[in-house]
């Protein structure tokens, strides 16, 4: 970023005012300590509805709804096409969603995964699960890992991470039909689990099914700290959710949500309230999570151990995804995606230092 564009956007973030934990009621948790808004670089600019964030040595890939991965690197921007083999669905919040590089990228094997949102050639409407394979200055669809996940005009779920174990875990939304995420024989409202060729591993919590916990809404976050999984998740009318997953468990959706409980559903960690934070990407440092707001138009931190929450960025808008490499964290805005309003030459790439985050 340029002097005078940090002049600017100093000044906007003083004259906004600074960030807060707000009090919250007996459903929710308690958030006392002020924040100031730390200072914001910009390495990317001009981004087109950009989703997922993922970064091999000192190049950063940004998926984008519209169909293209973007790399950035040394300053400089690259818009890769993805040569998909079924066009990508119009539908609000589809397209090319979640996007993970494989382990080996880029030394063995230039590849990929991602999920993305299509319409068959009866007009039907599908969510797949494939491997992207990177040649020259674009990708190209590769092998299908898994098809037919039911879609419609919401709720497609879409994000893709590697965990700890090597699997590769992706979450599914209900599709609009909240009783799916119930069913176990659906994929809709689910964390799924796969070994990277797309076979089931033989430790799943149910027998032959690529189910690893069932009971969600709309869930678009994933993240470890250690081997523990964290997922963030849309609620409806507000009730958004952090949720600790376990192999095997349900959790509630529809039966159940924010504070409600029932034998054998989990409640979550963290819930909004009548407040609608809209959680998305998630990522995690020193024990606490990170996570991407879109309606809430923020970064939100959440302190495991002490149990808040609060707000550590924002003024910037829509907030998509988030990824911490080594000393900062970086966050992509979205607010070219219909529903925000774009800033100029938005959607950007944001660089904070983790440091800066500090609350006093």
């Amino acid at each position: 970023m340029d002097k005078v564009s940090s002049i600017l956007l100093s000044l906007f973030l003083l004259l906004s005012g600074c960030s807060f934990f707000e009090k919250k009621d007996a459903g929710q948790q308690e958030n006392e300590a002020i924040v100031m808004q730390p200072d914001v670089d910009v390495i990317a600019e001009n981004l087109s509805v950009p989703w997922s964030i993922a970064k091999a040595g000192q190049a950063f890939y940004i998926s984008e709804r519209t169909g293209s991965i973007v790399k950035v690197e040394g300053g400089k921007l690259e818009r890769q096409p993805v040569r998909l083999a079924k066009p990508l669905a119009q539908a609000a919040e589809a397209g090319l969603l979640g996007f993970v590089l494989d382990p080996r990228f880029p030394p063995e094997k230039q590849k990929a995964f991602a999920y993305y949102t299509y319409s068959d050639e009866s007009g039907g409407q599908f969510n797949r699960v494939v491997v992207l394979e990177h040649h020259g200055a674009e990708w190209t669809e590769g092998e299908i890992l898994l098809d037919k996940i039911p879609s419609a005009a919401y709720h497609h779920g879409g994000r893709l991470a590697i965990g700890p174990d090597g699997l590769l875990y992706i979450t599914t939304g209900d599709a609009t039909t909240p009783e799916t995420a119930q069913k176990l024989h659906t994929l809709n409202g689910k964390i799924l689990r796969m070994n990277l060729d797309g076979t089931v591993p033989s430790n799943n919590p149910f027998p032959n099914s690529l189910v690893y916990s069932y009971g969600h809404r709309n869930p678009q976050g994933l993240v470890w700290i250690g081997k523990t999984l964290y997922e963030s998740e849309h609620g409806q009318s507000a009730h958004d959710e952090i949720n600790r997953i376990e192999a095997g468990a349900n959790y509630g959706w529809p039966v159940i949500q924010g504070t409600g409980q029932k034998a054998r559903m989990e409640p979550p960690l963290f819930q909004s309230g009548d407040e609608t934070w809209a959680p998305s990407g998630m990522t995690a440092a020193g024990g606490r999570l990170y996570v991407a707001a879109l309606r809430g138009n923020a970064v939100r931190e959440f302190d495991l151990e002490r149990k808040q929450t609060g707000v550590v960025i924002s003024g910037l808008g829509r907030i998509r995804d988030v990824l911490v490499d080594s000393e900062y964290l970086y966050f992509v805005s979205n607010n070219t995606d219909g529903r925000g309003t774009p800033y100029v030459r938005d959607d950007k790439l944001y660089r904070v230092r983790l440091g800066d985050l500090s609350r006093e």
